[in-house]
């Protein structure tokens, strides 16, 4: 198959988009004859940025169809989980939140308990769905989102179980509704799916092939977002930074960033996640030159070894990387760089590991998502030697903790007495404003509630480990 075919995007048809508002307004008028009031809807996504924005087109159909969106189980009409598949631990949490079901089932008969989402999106964990959780009413797969009206309407009017799981390699649906759980963050998918098959991930088998989204679709998509008031925008993709590769569009990642960045406004952009095998000097240079791209990359080096990152299949080596972020901190000599990285893979050695945390003193990253290697069915480190303990493989990660605490201390303890511009998200439990810089640090300060949601000059008085402590200007 040809790079051409692999990344050519596949759009939902404008008839099916069609069919499922004919079906939203079908499952309304069920609602309204069967409840004196709203149903409430509890919604709860598992995983990953790309899930989160799922949730929110979930939650947006389920609104139109009448639902009541709550943050609590009890009292819960219907329940739907947005499962995630990347680690074993995410996984069992799902089962056993599924299983605690059960009797809130018994109790309530009208109940509708779904499940969507990449852990469904796997046929061996559907059929232990219905075959353990025969209470469970629908159960649909990554690629047919769109379709919950549908899935609803068959199960409220007939009575009859929905299992859908198609194996494609993945579609676009545009124009789906959309309830955002924030009214100044907003996410913005700009492509979905993965070409890489990097030996430890199950993403490409569930979320399917690379498909961008057409740029005059994001563009208009980010201008009414910022029209709403919206302050930042992260760009979401499973490698984003391989965005366009579709040669209909003429338009890669770096000139969707400049589109973006052109539209008049005060907002900042963000995105995630990047592959260093398509992070190019081009897109290091457009990040420097816009002004409204946030100084933060988050890109993922895995292992420091160059035999490991070679049975990962990922495609680049430490020279490579160490490069990247070289001529990435001489363009942009204030970026914050976080990073993933995966302890104990297959056949490390401790020498190998070794490697890695010399990497991580050398690259400096202000944080890191760490994890201790989980074997995914399906791939094809699954199939491969293990013989490390997970004991000795937990002695490693903690070694590499304290070495990158070491660093991120050092980092904010230089950030004490500098002013940074940060957008205020929250309260702490503290009763404090948490704010985050455009590198994606936490500063914490004293302040009225009503700053959440604007942009503040907040001076840094003292540094933790991983936060920081300030006061507004």
């Amino acid at each position: 198959m040809s790079s051409i075919e692999n990344t050519k995007p596949v759009a939902v048809p404008f008839e099916e988009i069609e069919k499922q508002r004919e079906y939203i307004q079908l499952v309304r008028s069920i609602i309204d004859r069967q409840f004196a009031e709203p149903p409430k809807a509890f919604v709860h996504t598992y995983g990953c940025q790309g899930n989160v924005s799922d949730g929110e087109r979930l939650e947006g159909m389920l609104e139109e169809m009448g639902y009541c969106l709550v943050d609590e189980l009890d009292g819960a009409d219907l329940v739907l989980y947005n499962t995630c598949a990347i680690r074993e631990h995410a996984e069992d949490r799902v089962f056993g939140n599924v299983g605690a079901l059960k009797s809130m089932k018994s109790a309530n008969k009208n109940m509708k308990i779904l499940l969507c989402g990449c852990m469904m999106q796997q046929e061996h964990i559907a059929q232990k769905i219905r075959k353990s959780y025969p209470f469970v009413d629908i159960v649909f797969g990554t690629h047919v989102i769109h379709k919950l009206p549908e899935f609803l309407y068959i199960n409220l009017s007939k009575g009859k179980k929905v299992c859908e799981i198609p194996d494609e390699k993945g579609v676009i649906a545009e124009e789906l509704p959309v309830h955002r759980d924030s009214n100044f963050k907003a996410w913005l998918p700009v492509m979905y799916g993965c070409n890489n098959f990097c030996s430890y991930c199950i993403v490409p088998y569930v979320r399917g092939r690379e498909r961008s989204r057409d740029p005059e679709l994001i563009v208009a998509e980010a201008k009414q977002l910022v029209e709403q008031g919206y302050k930042e925008i992260t760009l979401l993709g499973q490698n984003v930074n391989s965005y366009g590769k579709n040669p209909d569009y003429g338009c890669n990642f770096s000139e969707l960033l400049r589109r973006i960045n052109a539209i008049e406004g005060d907002f900042i952009i963000r995105f995630m996640t990047s592959h260093p095998k398509d992070c190019t000097y081009e897109l290091l240079d457009t990040m420097a030159s816009c002004e409204k791209v946030a100084k933060h990359l988050h890109l993922p080096f895995q292992s420091g070894s160059n035999r490991v990152l070679d049975v990962m299949n990922r495609r680049y080596t430490r020279e490579k990387y160490l490069d990247l972020l070289g001529y990435a901190y001489s363009k942009m000599p204030e970026l914050s760089v976080t990073s993933d990285v995966i302890v104990g893979f297959p056949g490390e050695t401790y020498e190998e590991f070794r490697e890695t945390v010399t990497l991580v003193e050398e690259a400096k990253f202000t944080s890191m998502y760490t994890f201790i290697f989980s074997s995914r069915e399906g791939t094809v480190a699954s199939k491969m030697p293990d013989p490390v303990s997970r004991e000795e493989k937990g002695r490693w990660f903690r070694e590499l903790l304290d070495a990158q605490e070491f660093i991120a201390a050092k980092r904010t303890a230089s950030m004490v007495g500098k002013t940074y511009r940060v957008l205020c998200e929250s309260v702490s439990k503290g009763g404090l404003i948490e704010g985050r810089t455009q590198g994606n640090i936490i500063i914490e300060f004293p302040a009225d509630k009503s700053v959440i949601g604007t942009f503040r000059e907040v001076k840094v008085t003292e540094s933790l480990t991983w936060i920081l402590k300030g006061e507004l200007i």
